[in-house]
């Protein structure tokens, strides 16, 4: 089977990304995360991406719609009708072809359960791939430090699925380049000291891995600046159309980092902000909270 063939047709099905990975580079991954406990044979890791609309996030920084246009086009219906639906027509393709391919959504440890082992060596129930490696793992962009995954082409705009197949594809490399930058922008405009830069959180091995600040998710929970809850992520909320995920796409604009250009700024008036208890506040007059002080208390 050809990749490029494989890409083509993926993206004729509304594939905005797509990305391939040997499977020799999930080797540092444990058992419970790692696609070989799910896919045994499996040779090649596909990753496959849609665009978050930009202007899907327009009524959030405005604050004026949240589910009409966000939380639909940009999260729920994105994850569960379009970007599925990609998936699911990418996998058909390929068993249609005499492969196995193995679909997996992008859902987190903490809104998965844990089973019980079946078998002495096996790990337990729901083994999941952390889909920010297996996106850098398959040349698609890098992890940023608050948490975000970036990419030339939409910056954080993106949701991702993967497939895991038996045939052997022609693979992508891995980004080199440094996109995100670290200018610590997400920890700074969190109100409640959610990204923690002074501690690095790291997947994967000396060979290959990604890192980011750790991001204490219980704060995010209650973040009421964007933050969503969705099915399949527990106490995991989506961040990308929260104060730190916003401000993070418009410091990657003004770098002239996407390559998906427009022709006006994203933000054009003063950001809005509510403190822990919704009250609206001057971004301003925030303190800054990324060394994690005590405006951390505001959102329990």
């Amino acid at each position: 089977m050809n990749a490029n063939e494989l890409k083509n047709f993926a993206k004729s099905k509304g594939a905005d990304l797509i990305g391939i990975a040997p499977v020799e580079r999930f080797a540092g991954l444990p058992a419970n995360k790692n696609p070989l406990s799910i896919f045994p044979e499996c040779k090649s890791v596909i990753v496959v991406g849609r665009r978050i609309l930009r202007g899907a996030l327009r009524g959030v920084e405005e604050g004026t719609n949240f589910h009409s246009t966000y939380s639909t086009f940009g999260y729920k219906w994105l994850e569960d009708n379009f970007l599925a639906r990609t998936t699911y027509d990418l996998t058909c393709h390929i068993e249609t072809q005499g492969f196995e391919a193995v679909p997996l959504f992008g859902y987190t440890e903490e809104g998965m359960p844990t089973g019980a082992p079946v078998a002495p060596g096996k790990p337990a129930p729901n083994v999941l791939v952390d889909l920010d490696f297996a996106a850098y793992a398959a040349g698609l962009g890098e992890l940023g430090l608050g948490g975000f995954f970036i990419t030339p082409e939409f910056g954080i705009r993106q949701r991702f699925a993967m497939i895991l197949t038996d045939a052997k594809l022609v693979t992508d490399t891995v980004v080199s380049q440094n996109i995100c930058g670290s200018c610590e922008a997400c920890a700074k405009v969190c109100p409640f000291g959610a990204i923690d830069k002074t501690k690095m959180k790291k997947t994967g091995d000396s060979e290959i891995s990604v890192s980011s600040a750790t991001i204490d998710y219980s704060i995010c929970a209650s973040c009421p600046n964007g933050a969503m809850q969705g099915p399949g992520r527990g106490s995991r909320p989506d961040r990308i159309a929260a104060i730190c995920g916003r401000t993070c796409m418009v410091k990657l604009e003004e770098a002239g980092k996407s390559s998906n250009k427009f022709e006006n700024k994203f933000r054009k008036r003063s950001v809005w902000l509510l403190d822990g208890f919704k009250n609206p506040v001057a971004a301003e007059d925030m303190p800054d909270a990324s060394d994690l002080g005590c405006s951390k208390q505001y959102a329990k």
